[in-house]
């Protein structure tokens, strides 16, 4: 679980926080002192209460101990969060989202990859009526090995969700507080924040942002995401199902499952009607299981869809903020 290390309030009250950046961290001791006066020299122009959060993920070398050795008032508000071990970047940005307490939040790397000067032009988007802005990372500066299997699965995750962004992988996104905060996140399933956004029929905007070779440390992903983004990617195509159809598959299981205790039911009834046609056990045993199993599915579709129809509504209620709002 989380420590939050800073229990000191903001200047002025959490309501007037206007804009949150949060910042997963995992051994970056090389890159937090420069991420944050990078950060605090591209917002201080704006004139915005602005508040960076650091999440310092379990890391093993000195991130915390310099990163608790900047200033908390500098223009900005500085607050840490630091977990016992590593538990990923979702968990990471989550942490980081719930503690928020900006109108808007801003999700990006610590790796000074991203470039906290495009922070402006998302904001833009956002005070133009979107509700979420993800950046593309169009001239990207990162090992082929690493920029072809995301290619590969952007594509993927567009084609299944529906949701066709460039980019999934880019940290680098601004958010409205009252939508992300909204979104259940778990696993690898940062990357697929647009798709599970989908739910609350946001208007979503994708921007080009700058991308900077790493200059210190290495990079934490490899070829062993590739499992997980898969796995979560069939998740969230359930997710989405359920959602947008909740009685479709499991009410199609049901409708199979009947359909065949019906068949052996009546292959039951022919064996014992027959002279010698031999024992019925077997078909009525499997009667009754396929039975079972379909009045189980129907029971259990019923549930799902009052679950998710009760999330939707959850969700969509977001919709009608952003209609008034505009």
């Amino acid at each position: 679980m989380p420590d939050p290390q800073d229990g000191r309030r903001p200047q002025g009250s959490a309501s007037k926080t206007e804009l949150s950046i949060i910042v997963p961290l995992y051994n970056e001791e090389d890159n937090v002192g420069l991420l944050y006066r990078a950060i605090r020299d591209a917002v201080l122009p704006l004139g915005l209460a602005v508040e960076i959060l650091f999440v310092d993920d379990g890391s093993r070398d000195g991130t915390f101990e310099r990163a608790a050795a900047l200033p908390r008032h500098d223009g900005v508000h500085l607050r840490i969060i630091k977990f016992r071990r590593n538990y990923g970047q979702t968990t990471a940005m989550v942490a980081g989202i719930d503690q928020a307490r900006g109108r808007i939040l801003v999700t990006m790397d610590g790796d000074l990859q991203n470039d906290p000067r495009d922070i402006p032009l998302f904001l833009e988007k956002i005070e133009e009526g979107y509700d979420l802005v993800v950046g593309w990372r169009r001239d990207r500066k990162d090992h082929w090995s690493r920029v072809l299997p995301s290619k590969v699965a952007n594509w993927l995750i567009g084609k299944v969700t529906g949701v066709p962004i460039r980019d999934n992988g880019c940290s680098l996104k601004a958010y409205r507080a009252e939508l992300i905060k909204r979104i259940p996140l778990y696993s690898e399933m940062h990357r697929f924040i647009p798709a599970m956004a989908s739910l609350a029929a946001p208007r979503i905007a994708e921007i080009e942002v700058r991308h900077h070779p790493r200059r210190f440390g290495t990079s934490k992903y490899g070829f062993s995401r590739i499992y997980k983004v898969f796995v979560d990617l069939v998740a969230i195509r359930t997710i989405l199902s359920f959602a947008r159809h909740p009685f479709a598959w499991l009410g199609t299981i049901g409708a199979i499952a009947g359909f065949l205790a019906m068949l052996y039911l009546l292959l039951a009834l022919l064996t014992a009607s027959v002279p010698g046609g031999g024992s019925t056990i077997v078909w009525g045993g499997l009667a009754v299981l396929l039975g079972s199993l379909a009045i189980f599915s129907l029971f259990l579709g019923f549930l799902t869809h009052l679950i998710y129809a009760g999330k939707a509504r959850y969700l969509t209620a977001f919709t009608h903020l952003s209609a008034r709002r505009a």
